[in-house]
């Protein structure tokens, strides 16, 4: 009986490959070439998976993607049944941040990303979408904070998901050290704070 080859599992080795180059040698060093070798595979055999390094790289950002909703779904579970919203907020960013291995390894995968995006019709497309997809969710988070009176009715949440979502912003500012994680998080549960003005304590 012929053996199964389970190539999903072979993209998705490929892919954490391409994210160790990226967080310890760079995007510049980003080659099918240096990712098969750190892979521990041959030129030819990372080809026919991927045709080329704009396909090779697209994987590794949707593989990325997913494994921080994967983060974020499991945080969710130890949250209870009905999490605070303030508290599912401050999940998604806390993931979004550099905090932790697995989630500086997909924090520099996505930089890398967007540098592409900026020279890549192809890649600029599939970015966008993405980044447009998870605003979307923020924004249906905040709406919902809003309708079930948490945040006061008079914020936009539209402006309030931009607000949120530029504390992304801090991750070079921890990856260069110039402030340090609980620094981060200090402005995450101080601007959450503000936001959520009528949050009880106790929930």
């Amino acid at each position: 009986m012929p053996k199964q080859v389970d190539h999903r599992g072979r993209r998705e080795a490929i892919a954490r490959a391409l994210w160790r180059v990226v967080e310890q040698r760079g995007v510049t060093h980003l080659t099918m070439r240096v990712v098969a070798q750190e892979a521990g595979i041959s030129l030819g055999q990372l080809q026919h998976y991927f045709a080329s390094r704009t396909a090779m790289l697209s994987f590794a950002m949707d593989f990325a993607s997913e494994q921080t909703s994967l983060r974020v779904k499991q945080g969710l579970k130890k949250l209870g049944d009905r999490p605070h919203p303030r508290d599912v907020l401050r999940l998604t960013l806390v993931e979004m941040l550099p905090l932790h291995a697995d989630a500086r390894a997909t924090s520099r995968m996505s930089a890398a990303y967007v540098l592409e995006a900026l020279h890549d019709e192809t890649v600029h497309e599939q970015a966008c979408r993405g980044l447009v997809q998870g605003r979307a969710l923020v924004e249906q988070l905040v709406r919902q904070a809003i309708a079930d009176g948490h945040i006061a009715p008079d914020h936009d949440p539209a402006t309030e998901t931009n607000l949120l979502l530029t504390l992304t912003g801090l991750t070079p500012l921890i990856e260069l050290n110039v402030i340090s994680p609980q620094d981060a998080l200090t402005a995450i549960d101080l601007h959450l704070d503000r936001l959520f003005t009528g949050r009880d304590r106790s929930a």
